[in-house]
């Protein structure tokens, strides 16, 4: 674009021998009717001071500033692809635009659950719900085969299932697009078959842990890419039927068994393979729970004890220590599934109230609250979201 000020810029100081260099673009990452541009500041800012960036959209030519990257542009239009432009402005005037980022297509929010099985019945369906509007859900598509005990994770446009029984232990990896309802289609296989996976990502790299010959092993897998899972690293102690959550950086790995429930929390950071660091302890041993996060806090949530409970524990991810009470299902419960945004936590299924869907708001403490129910009654189902503390 050229070099010229933005409609409206008026300053009686405009030189443009003085104004700054273009920004140079990052990523840009899609939310709900918005938009985060990312980007880096010019190491050039002419004759004074940068006083305010600005991106602008393709389409639709919505404009918003910040003082520094990242530049929350909303108002945007759900299922709409955009692209971003972004310039600099100092006391002599805007610089000029910087490159178009990449393309974003901005959603609503969802939570996607899958499989699972009721009366001895195992289920292929994947179903969702809108975070952001309680009620019931509605049918998604269909898993490669009715699959029970497995996990998934999800980034912004992709949600990732793996491990499981489908009759007998399973290793397969089936992905679906969240912007297009459908069947799921193959992904690649994880390196081992197991019932005992638990998952969590970031908008990059899903990670899925499973019970090993001496410590739980981490496998990951890019999720916008299509491939067998490779290594990862080991969890500090032989753990499967866990919980995981993440924010953008970090990982978390709650509870599980091996020989008996165990309450130990490991975190591991996502860009950089390798074993598992101590965290911190849940409040009690669970196993067969489930977990959610926002960007800053990570929930888990009922299991088993080894009495089924309806315990509610919390951390704050970016901070090791122990965790902290939350608050309580309606009714205590075991082998559900959970998705999330960075604000709800929506939890579904499991051993009790089947069909049951509650949700909690993740930055207050406090017990869930009735959402909607499952088109099917499930327990030992999978969840994923497009919008989670993983994926800002």
């Amino acid at each position: 674009m050229p070099l010229r000020p933005p409609a409206g810029f008026i300053s009686a100081f405009y030189d443009p021998l003085r104004n700054p260099n273009a920004p140079t673009i990052g990523t840009a990452t899609a939310g709900d009717t918005s938009a985060s541009v990312a980007f880096t500041a010019p190491s050039n800012v002419g004759g004074s001071a940068i006083s305010l960036y600005s991106a602008i959209s393709t389409p639709g030519a919505i404009i918003a500033s910040a003082a520094s990257s990242p530049i929350s542009v909303t108002g945007l239009t759900n299922g709409t692809a955009y692209t971003f432009a972004v310039w600099a402005t100092n006391t002599y005037g805007p610089s000029a635009y910087s490159a178009a980022s990449n393309s974003a297509t901005p959603a609503a929010p969802i939570a996607v659950f899958a499989g699972g099985v009721y009366n001895g019945v195992v289920s292929n369906v994947i179903q969702y719900v809108t975070i952001t509007s309680s009620g019931n859900s509605t049918d998604f598509g269909d898993l490669l085969a009715s699959v029970k005990e497995f996990a998934g994770c999800g980034s912004s446009s992709r949600g990732v299932f793996g491990g499981g029984d489908a009759l007998g232990t399973s290793n397969v990896l089936q992905y679906i697009t969240f912007a297009t309802t459908g069947n799921a289609t193959d992904f690649g296989d994880l390196a081992t078959k197991s019932t005992e996976y638990y998952a969590t990502a970031n908008n990059t790299t899903g990670l899925f842990v499973t019970r090993g010959a001496s410590n739980a092993t981490v496998q990951q897998i890019t999720i916008a890419s299509t491939g067998n899972a490779t290594t990862f690293g080991n969890l500090t102690s032989n753990r499967g039927v866990g919980a995981a959550c993440a924010s953008p950086t970090r990982a978390l790995f709650g509870g599980g068994s091996s020989t008996q429930e165990d309450n130990v929390i490991d975190y591991v950071t996502i860009a950089t393979a390798g074993a598992a660091i101590d965290f911190g302890d849940l409040i009690i041993p669970q196993r067969s729970f489930t977990s959610c996060s926002s960007s800053t806090r990570g929930l888990f949530i009922g299991g088993r004890t080894p009495t089924v409970t309806n315990v509610i524990d919390y951390v704050t991810i970016a901070t090791l220590g122990n965790a902290i009470d939350f608050g309580d299902l309606q009714t205590a419960n075991e082998q559900l599934a959970s998705g999330s945004s960075n604000i709800t936590g929506i939890i579904a299924g499991g051993s009790n109230a089947t069909n049951v869907i509650r949700s909690v708001t993740i930055a207050t403490t406090g017990n869930t609250s009735a959402f909607g129910t499952l088109t099917t009654r499930s327990e030992q189902l999978a969840g994923c979201s497009n919008v989670s503390g993983g994926v800002q």
